[in-house]
């Protein structure tokens, strides 16, 4: 079986690999690295569950991407977002806003609300539904996930050091 020597960076901690060259980044994530925040909905790309970020923003499905691939790039999961034992606002608004239902499509749906926000701080409820297009949740009927997008991007213009500055507060 042919592998290739990948090294890559998951939650800001550097791994390398030989990975087989058909192997998924889902299949290294939870099999390999035991990374089981990252979920296995279909393993077809039609759901969502198995979304992460790669360098920072940009939303991929790990069950379509091979893993070797990766070489070189930062992978953010879901347990990545947490920072000095504090959630990121958008897993906050998650929490309040009771957008987790059974939970499975959560770390999906709160990666691409990242990556949402990450490109419009201010994004309109209809920006916030096409951006979670290819997400499914089968739970809570979307209102809630909404909502927390909502919530969140209110959390994060209000933490901001511009806005704090203009504000008087910095």
């Amino acid at each position: 079986m042919k592998t290739h020597s990948t090294t890559f960076f998951v939650n800001n901690k550097e791994y390398t690999l030989d990975i087989p060259v058909h192997r998924t980044l889902l299949q290294v994530l939870r099999d390999d690295l035991s990374m089981t925040d990252v979920k296995y909905g279909c393993g077809a790309g039609e759901c969502g569950a198995c979304t992460v970020l790669v360098d920072g923003d940009r939303p991929i499905l790990s069950c379509l991407t091979l893993a070797v691939l990766m070489n070189g790039r930062k992978i953010t999961t879901v347990a990545g977002l947490e920072k000095e034992g504090e959630l990121h606002p958008v897993q906050e608004a998650f929490v309040e806003e009771g957008a987790i239902q059974c939970g499975y499509c959560t770390p999906g749906m709160v990666l691409k609300s990242v990556s949402i926000l990450e490109k419009n701080p201010s994004p309109t409820e209809k920006d916030i539904r096409r951006g979670l297009e290819g997400n499914i949740c089968r739970c809570t009927g979307y209102e809630k996930i909404v909502k927390a997008v909502q919530r969140a991007s209110i959390a994060l213009a209000a933490s901001s050091p511009v806005k704090q500055k203009e504000g008087g507060k910095v």
